[in-house]
């Protein structure tokens, strides 16, 4: 009976020890599990924050390459409009020294037509007074006008050899006289011409300077967002660092106070034995009986699954009124641009050079590169009515001169070209400024 109460109660006391150390153990794993599930969410979080950081770093970085890019593009345009502003304004104090020396001369030679218009009369006078041809006087006397005077004179049949020498250089003296006035009124429109270009030139360098400041603005203020965004991703990385490192730790020590844990069951369990057992020879009635002590159990081994968080994976132009628009935003206008493949590749352009080559694009030939410009390209093709205007017809506007900018329509009224203030890009020609400067030239290539 006492062998039986023996055994029971080792029986007892193992099995109450397995039971008293379970609640406690298996708190602990909830506890480490729950907060580990924690982290690991809090890490994805952050992770997805991160990422949603880097790729808007890595877009701002490509805005601000354009926005540079841009920056220099008018810069180079600025200089070179510079130059074409000061070969213009000398070309205007060379014209007008010329003009001025025409004038000079224009001057002199009236003077001499005068003189010789008061040798003419006299010799009329005289002839009169010694009893000459009557109606030879009063066709001089009776001209409207000094040209009058000369092509009566000529036309009377009965001038003396010495008259008409006279006559004859007076009139090769006017006729010198209206070329060289032809020539001043050509010279004074080409003047008045280069001096509206210099004056349109102004104003458009001026809006490029405007532009050019507000880029730099523009570019200023996303390098400071730039620089924010940098330091938030850096906290950011900082903080799944520092969560890593505590989710790492906790596991480490999860795993530690499990094999503990197991260790110290273990132990306790058979000391608990050993002490059973020698009690139960002790109370054993005879030497010769034994008693079989249990087997002591080991404690079951806590599993940990760890799981792996997972991240996220990471032209062709079909026409001429599409093919420009590759230039929008990364070109600048330079007056005389575009003729060269260096001004090209660096997207410099007038508004002719542009069309030109936009329509190069499509295996249209408009004429040499070098000497295109608004006159060639308005002979280039064939004149219609604005009311049946059509994408890809060209438009012309006068803007410093008659047919001074030309575009491509591209329908609903509006068109694409090289502007002075912006470079390429796309103008609603139906309202505001073009409206008011489009002169209804179209022309279909």
């Amino acid at each position: 009976m006492k062998k039986k109460m023996l055994l029971l109660n080792t029986t007892v006391l193992l099995g109450l020890g397995g039971v008293l150390s379970t609640p406690a153990y298996a708190s602990t794993i909830q506890d480490m599990e729950s907060q580990k599930s924690q982290i690991q969410n809090q890490r994805q979080d952050v992770q997805s924050n991160i990422q949603a950081a880097s790729d808007e770093l890595t877009r701002l970085q490509a805005e601000q390459d354009q926005m540079k890019a841009q920056l220099e593009r008018l810069t180079l345009a600025e200089e070179e409009n510079n130059k074409k502003a000061q070969k213009t304004e000398a070309d205007i104090k060379e014209t007008s020294k010329q003009v001025d020396q025409l004038e000079k001369e224009i001057k002199l030679l009236q003077e001499k037509l005068e003189k010789r218009n008061d040798i003419l009369k006299d010799r009329a006078r005289s002839m009169q007074e010694s009893g000459g041809n009557v109606e030879y006087l009063q066709v001089l006397l009776g001209s409207s006008s000094f040209g009058d005077f000369v092509d009566r004179a000529l036309a009377v049949s009965t001038i003396v050899d010495a008259d008409r020498g006279i006559l004859t250089e007076t009139k090769n003296m006017q006729d010198e006289l209206k070329t060289k006035q032809a020539d001043v009124k050509s010279k004074l429109a080409s003047l008045e011409d280069m001096k509206a270009e210099l004056d349109e030139m102004t104003v458009q360098l001026a809006a490029q300077k405007k532009q050019k400041d507000a880029l730099a603005k523009e570019l200023k203020d996303k390098e400071a967002k730039n620089e924010e965004l940098k330091a938030s991703l850096q906290s950011k990385d900082s903080s799944l660092a520092n969560e890593q490192s505590t989710l790492e730790q906790n596991i480490k020590d999860q795993k530690a106070a499990e094999e503990a844990a197991r260790k110290a069951a273990e132990q306790a369990a058979k000391e608990a034995a050993k002490k059973a057992a020698e009690q139960a020879q002790k109370a054993a009635a005879a030497p010769s009986e034994k008693a079989d002590s249990p087997s002591p159990k080991a404690a079951p081994k806590a599993s940990s699954n760890d799981v792996a968080p997972t991240s996220a994976p990471a032209p062709k132009a079909s026409n001429v009124v599409t093919v420009g628009n590759r230039w929008i935003g990364k070109s600048a206008y330079v007056f005389g641009g575009g003729r060269s493949q260096s001004d090209i590749n660096h997207g410099l352009f007038d508004c002719s050079s542009f069309v030109h080559w936009a329509y190069s694009q499509v295996g249209v030939n408009l004429g040499p590169l070098g000497s295109v410009s608004t006159e060639t390209l308005k002979h280039a093709g064939t004149q219609v009515s604005s009311s049946q205007m059509q994408p890809g017809d060209l438009v012309f506007f006068d803007t410093y001169k008659k047919d001074g900018h030309v575009g491509i329509y591209v329908g609903g009224g509006k068109f694409i070209g090289a502007q002075s203030s912006t470079g390429v890009a796309i103008a609603n020609m139906s309202s505001g400024y073009w409206k008011q400067k489009f002169n209804g030239r179209v022309v279909r290539i």
